[in-house]
C-alpha cells in the first residue's frame, strides 16, 4: 500500500485541493480581520480575469494560437485557474440569500477537482501502473499474476480516465452560471 497509486498520486491531489481551501479561508479571514471585506468584491473580477486568461491553453490546444509550447500553456492554465479559483471563492464568501452563487461555487469546486484529477493523477497514475507491471513481469510474474496484483490500481486508473467527461461540461455550466451572475449584478446593481 506504501507505493500504491492512491498514496503516490491521490494524496498530492488532495493536498493541492486542501491548499486551495486553506488559502481561501486565510484570505477571507485576513480581509475580515483587517476590515477590508469590500476587497472581496474586486477579487471576483480579478479571479474571473485569471480564469478567462487560463483559457489561452484551450485556444492553443485547438490551434487558434500557433506560437508557444502547449505544455507551457497547460502550466499557465493550471496555475491561473487555481489562483483565480481562490480569488473567486474569497469573493463568494458565505451568502445565504441566493442560490445562483452557491451553485456556481459548487461547480467551481467540482471543476477544480476534475482539473486537478487530470493534472496530478491520470498521467502519473498511468505511468506508475505501467512501471509496476513492467517490474512485476521482469521479476518473473506471469501477465495474469501481475494483473491480479495490480487489480485495485487498474480500477483506480480506469475511474480517473473519465475525468474529462466531468471537467468539460461542468466548466461550460460554470461559465453559464457565472455569466448569469454577472448579468444579474449588472441588471440589479444600484
Amino acid at each position: 500500500m506504501k507505493n500504491s497509486i492512491v498514496v503516490r498520486q491521490v494524496l498530492p491531489f488532495i493536498q493541492w485541493y486542501g491548499l486551495m481551501i486553506f488559502f481561501t479561508l486565510l484570505a477571507d479571514f485576513l480581509l475580515h480581520r483587517l476590515q477590508w471585506v469590500s476587497v472581496g468584491r474586486y477579487l471576483g473580477y480579478a479571479g474571473t480575469a485569471l480564469v478567462l486568461l487560463s483559457f489561452l491553453y484551450s485556444l492553443r490546444k485547438r490551434k487558434f494560437i500557433a506560437s508557444g509550447s502547449p505544455k507551457q500553456y497547460l502550466a499557465l492554465h493550471e496555475y491561473l485557474s487555481w489562483a483565480g479559483s481562490v480569488m473567486i471563492l474569497v469573493h463568494a464568501g458565505i451568502h445565504f440569500n441566493a442560490i445562483l452563487p452557491w451553485l456556481a461555487v459548487l461547480l467551481l469546486l467540482i471543476v477544480v477537482a476534475s482539473g486537478l484529477t487530470g493534472k496530478y493523477l491520470l498521467k502519473k497514475a498511468n505511468e506508475t501502473l505501467k512501471e509496476k507491471k513492467k517490474s512485476l513481469l521482469a521479476t518473473g510474474s506471469s501477465p495474469e499474476e501481475a494483473d491480479k496484483k495490480l487489480f485495485f490500481d487498474s480500477v483506480t486508473v480506469d475511474i480517473m480516465k473519465k475525468w474529462r467527461t466531468v471537467h468539460m461540461p461542468i466548466t461550460l455550466l460554470l461559465g453559464l452560471l457565472s455569466l448569469l451572475h454577472i448579468l444579474s449584478i449588472l441588471m440589479y446593481a444600484k
